[in-house]
């Protein structure tokens, strides 16, 4: 992967290292777990960078920014976000998230409403759904790897769980020494993520106050790999007021990884009809 500039900013108690690519109105793209550069592929696909203005960051506690001691929360998190926008002078802007990230992309509209004018949610790691009670022994696994020192092994029991036994070839061509990055960032993931990932929650009554319009996506393949990503993607659909369902077609949990030009289209004509002008072009 080509080496990008990043710049730094100094927020409250954090250096988040980021980067602004394009003109338009602007898309933050917060990267899941300890993927930092994971939307790499989607911001550079033309269809978005050639119209919008997209802000990639990485997480505190990912590559180059900077280390939290002890517990990190979503709400933290969705602040961290919210600091980093008016760092760079965004008030309002159109934020996408990934798995963990879709459920900070969650709490920043609900503890920030009018940061956010619309939200796409790439299979958000809900965890008020059956499936996520009694599938997923790969988790508790992958921690105790985790813990007895192997890394790599822990990353990939991870990944194996959420995005199926042969992700690595995609991670691979799409992301090249990007595994090798996650497993430098395993602690922020197994020590920070997931405790906070397991403490988060999300109701049907919260869901209520989310009037922004969201994009719901699930990969074609992924009820396939593991029913939770259908349980997720229904209550999302159930819950939420004002939301639009899209199937990304050739792709399982790593989504845009797998397939990034067809969700770079699906989620620009989602921010064509919900522009920030109120009005949609076209």
């Amino acid at each position: 992967m080509q080496q990008r500039r990043l710049d730094r900013a100094a927020l409250k108690g954090v250096e988040l290292e980021y980067e602004v690519l394009g003109i338009g109105e602007p898309v933050v793209l917060i990267h899941p777990g300890h993927f930092a550069d994971w939307f790499v592929p989607l911001s550079d696909e033309p269809v978005l960078a050639e119209h919008y203005r997209l802000i990639r960051y990485h997480r505190a506690g990912c590559r180059g920014s900077s280390r939290i001691v002890g517990p990190v929360s979503m709400a933290a998190q969705a602040e961290q976000c919210r600091s980093l926008m008016r760092h760079i002078g965004i008030e309002r802007a159109h934020i996408v998230g990934h798995s963990s990230s879709g459920n900070i992309a969650i709490q920043l509209a609900l503890d920030a409403p009018d940061a956010v004018h619309s939200i796409a949610l790439l299979e958000p790691a809900l965890m008020s759904v059956p499936s996520a009670q009694t599938s997923r022994a790969f988790v508790g696994t992958a921690i105790g790897l985790h813990r007895s020192g192997n890394k790599a092994a822990a990353v990939d029991t991870f990944l194996k769980g959420v995005c199926g036994p042969d992700y690595r070839p995609v991670l691979d061509r799409a992301l090249p020494d990007s595994f090798d990055r996650a497993v430098a960032d395993a602690d922020t993931f197994f020590n920070q993520e997931m405790p906070a990932l397991q403490q988060w929650s999300f109701t049907r009554e919260e869901a209520r106050r989310i009037m922004q319009p969201v994009l719901a996506v699930i990969g074609a393949m992924s009820k396939e790999q593991s029913p939770i990503w259908g349980e997720r993607q229904e209550l999302l659909l159930s819950w939420l007021p004002n939301v639009e369902p899209f199937l990304l077609p050739g792709a399982s949990h790593l989504l845009q990884v797998q397939n990034s030009r067809a969700m770079a289209e699906g989620l620009a004509a989602f921010l064509v009809r919900h522009p920030l002008s109120g009005r949609p072009s076209g």
